[in-house]
Order: C-alpha cells, then sequence, then structure tokens
C-alpha cells in the first residue's frame, strides 16, 4: 500500500480503498466470502479502482466496421505530415497570432488561407471548430433576422443532433422553404424573393440522395438570381472535396473550387471526412463576409487552436505537391481506394492465423463484402470489400463480438446474418497484428 501512495495522490488511494473495504464488507454480508482477503489483495484490488478511475479512456481499436469514416471511432485518421506538424506545435511557442515580419498581432487565419486561396480560388477564408459552427456562424452573420430561401428537398439532418431548420432558427435567420421534397425550380427562389430575403442557401444532400424524377437549379443560376437581386448566396457542400474524386476509382463530388469560380458568396465543408484533415469547419468565399464572420462575437467560441491550424495547414501543404503519391500520404484516400486483390491478401493470411486459435470453437470463411466511406461522404455509394466471416458453434455472434469488443485491444466488427463480420478494407498490417492479439486473448476465454 505504501507503493501506491507514493505513485498517486493520497486522497485517491484513501477514497479506492474505501471502495474495495466496503465491496468486500457487501461480499461477506451476501455470504460471497466468509473470511478476510489476504493483506496483498486489499493493495490489488485498490490499484484496479485506481487504474479504472484515471486510466486512459481514448485508447485505439480495430475498425473492422466497413465503415471508413467511422463517426463514432474517431473519423479520419491523419498523414504523416499532419501529425508531425500537431506535435510541432503542441510541444513549442508557436507564431499563432504573432506576424513575425511585423513584430506585430496577426490573425490565426493567414496560415491556412493562402493555401485555401491557392486550393479552391477564394477571395478569403476562416476556419472554425466544425462544419456545423460554420453554417451557424455563416447564417448568423449574413442573414440573422432575414429570410434564408432553401429547396424543401435540402433540409437534411445528419449525424442526429444537425439539422438544418433547428441550425437556421439558432442562427436567428428565418426559414422560406420553397419548392417540392424531389423538385425544386429556379422560379421557385425566384418567386419567394422579397424584401426580407436576406440569403439564397444551397445544401449539398451529402447523406442521402433523391433518385427519380429530381431537379434542382445549378449554383450558377443561384448566384446569378441573387447577384439580379443583390441578394448573397451560400452552399453548404458537407463533405467538400478539393480534388476530382473519380480519377481515384471514386463517385464524383463537387469540389469546393467549381463553386467558388460559380461565383457564390460563401461555401463551408468539413476539414476531415473527403478532405483528409482534423475535423474542422471551413468557410471560404468573398472577403467583405469573411471579414464580418471574424468579427461577429460567436467566433471567438467557434474557433479553432493552434493543434487543429498545424493539421489543417499540413494537410492541404499536401495538396499542392506532387499527386502521384497521392494515395500514399492521404490514410483515408489509400483506405477508400485499396484494392480487392489486397484485400484477399490480408484475409487469406489472417484466416490462416487465426484458425488454430479457435479450432472448431470457430468456424472462418472469407467473404465479399461492402462498406461506405462513412461520415455522410457519398451515402449511397458503396466500397466492395472483403470481411472474414466468424460463425461460432457453441455460443452466439453476439457474444463473440463482446469478447472482441471487450478485449485489451477492442476489435470492432458489425453482426449480419447471425455471424460476426471483420471487414478489411481498414485493416493493414498493425491492425492485423492487433486482431490475432485480441483474438488469442478471445480464445482462451470462449
Amino acid at each position: 500500500m505504501l507503493d501506491l501512495q507514493a505513485t498517486y495522490a493520497r486522497s485517491l488511494v484513501t477514497e479506492a480503498l474505501r471502495a474495495v473495504v466496503a465491496d468486500i464488507r457487501n461480499d461477506i454480508l451476501n455470504g460471497d466470502h466468509t473470511q478476510l482477503p489476504e493483506y496483498t489483495e486489499y493493495a490489488e484490488r485498490t490499484l484496479q479502482k485506481i487504474e479504472a478511475k484515471i486510466g486512459a479512456r481514448m485508447r485505439p481499436v480495430v475498425n473492422a466496421t466497413g465503415t471508413v469514416t467511422h463517426t463514432n471511432l474517431g473519423r479520419s485518421l491523419l498523414s504523416t505530415a499532419a501529425c508531425e506538424a500537431i506535435q510541432q506545435a503542441a510541444q513549442n511557442y508557436v507564431n499563432l497570432e504573432y506576424d513575425i515580419a511585423t513584430g506585430r498581432r496577426g490573425h490565426r487565419d493567414r496560415i491556412t488561407e493562402p493555401l485555401l486561396q491557392q486550393l479552391t480560388g477564394c477571395e478569403a477564408s476562416t476556419v472554425v471548430n466544425n462544419n456545423a459552427a460554420a453554417v451557424l456562424l455563416a447564417l448568423q452573420t449574413m442573414a440573422r433576422g432575414k429570410e434564408v430561401i432553401v429547396s424543401r428537398g435540402e433540409l437534411i439532418e445528419i449525424g442526429g443532433a444537425f439539422r438544418v431548420p433547428d441550425v437556421m432558427a439558432a442562427s436567428g435567420a428565418v426559414l422560406h422553404e420553397v419548392g417540392t421534397t424531389n423538385r425544386t425550380h429556379l422560379r421557385d427562389y425566384a418567386e419567394a424573393i422579397n424584401e426580407n430575403t436576406g440569403l439564397l442557401l444551397k445544401v449539398h444532400p451529402s447523406n442521402y440522395k433523391i433518385l427519380g424524377f429530381t431537379s434542382t437549379p445549378a449554383m450558377e443560376e443561384l448566384t446569378e438570381l441573387g447577384a439580379q437581386h443583390g441578394i448573397p448566396t451560400m452552399e453548404d457542400l458537407g463533405s467538400g472535396a478539393l480534388i476530382d474524386m473519380t480519377a481515384y476509382g471514386l463517385p464524383h463530388e463537387p469540389l469546393v473550387g467549381e463553386r467558388i469560380a460559380s461565383g457564390v458568396d460563401i461555401v463551408t465543408f468539413s476539414g476531415d471526412k473527403l478532405l483528409g484533415g482534423p475535423q474542422a469547419g471551413i468557410i471560404v468565399g468573398k472577403a467583405e463576409w469573411i471579414e464580418k464572420m471574424r468579427k461577429n462575437p460567436m467566433m471567438r467560441a467557434l474557433r479553432v487552436d493552434k493543434l487543429i491550424i498545424a493539421g489543417l495547414s499540413a494537410t492541404l501543404q499536401l495538396y499542392l505537391t506532387e499527386d502521384a503519391t497521392i494515395t500514399e500520404r492521404f490514410p483515408m484516400l489509400n483506405r477508400y481506394t485499396r484494392s480487392i486483390e489486397a484485400l484477399h491478401a490480408v484475409a487469406t493470411e489472417l484466416k490462416t492465423q487465426l484458425e488454430p486459435l479457435f479450432g472448431e470453437k470457430v468456424g472462418i470463411q472469407v467473404s465479399e463484402t461492402y462498406g461506405q466511406i462513412g461520415s455522410g461522404a457519398l451515402p449511397v455509394e458503396t466500397l466492395p470489400s472483403i470481411a472474414l466471416v466468424l460463425e461460432p458453434s457453441e455460443f452466439s455472434a453476439e457474444m463473440l463480438a463482446a469478447q472482441f469488443r471487450n478485449a485489451t485491444i477492442p476489435v470492432i466488427g458489425r453482426i449480419k446474418d447471425g455471424l460476426f463480420w471483420l471487414d478489411l478494407r481498414t485493416v493493414y498490417e498493425r491492425e492485423q497484428a492487433w486482431i490475432v492479439e485480441t483474438a488469442t486473448q478471445v480464445a482462451k476465454i470462449s
């Protein structure tokens, strides 16, 4: 017990020891124990209590769900360059809001703004903590107390709490719906314009798609309409892509640069998802609006710190280098575009490693399957993938999944048709070793 006091705060040890004593007392009263434990057991159980309370809550897991950019599992993985930039910023003082050339205070946007200007053609930009914050800040700055015209088919909900009507209400703007769920025409916007119209808004439906008899005005048409009436325009792109995703075998996604070229005043999009950087909300567009957003009192509550700026700027810099190795430099793009042949190789090797551990207790097969990019990006598009399918013979697939999930290194898969599926699209050499380590642990208790 003295060793514990030398390592941990006395108050923490005392609290844990009291909890252990209470547990033992309850066990005796319930008839679970007839005598007191040895002295060493008190120390062991006290240490367990302490570690359970202060141990790291965030730890690595193996994502074998088939959802590559998994919100619940931390979304995007960062490039080596971004990780190194974040570590450098974390360990040192940096010129976050200090202009080295003049020796005076500067603005933190100047670090990422030149990169975004080059990549999107925007006049100016700013960064907040996520895209929901970007939409909120933009709406409040551009249309507080005024009507915002938006297509009824674009009143989306993302992530359970992000609903366009709710965000609009929180911004102080007044929602003015036009069109129908599946068809909205330019004339619908034109006829809705009145003396209190503050903004024409377009929302890219990044988490769903309406198919069939549909239509919606192009962004160029809306910007032209807005210019005719002196009304600003804005588009929430959601995921946001800086490069043509079709060049890498993925479906088309609107490019931020294309939208800026259409003349739109403001575009908002995410810093992770398709872009592959840290979670952030990026706002690009006309300088007059960006400057007003910077002066908005909400900006201080929504702005990002030096770590996000460091990671985001390093990510943006990668887009300005030779693109021949871009899939190698961006972990998420690599996972999105990984070949079926590579996944088959992993599946074959992993099956060979796991079968001796489980024997006849768990049958293991290799199966074709489909995954998804996730986090609202390209929602109806699927990624062909390969999975290991585990079929326990003596207990349920749910129990097997729970054992994998609660191991020292959690492995998160999915239950389908009463079987435990491990999608291998996000499993590389490191994750493969972790799966084997976890399976070894699970096999001993199964």
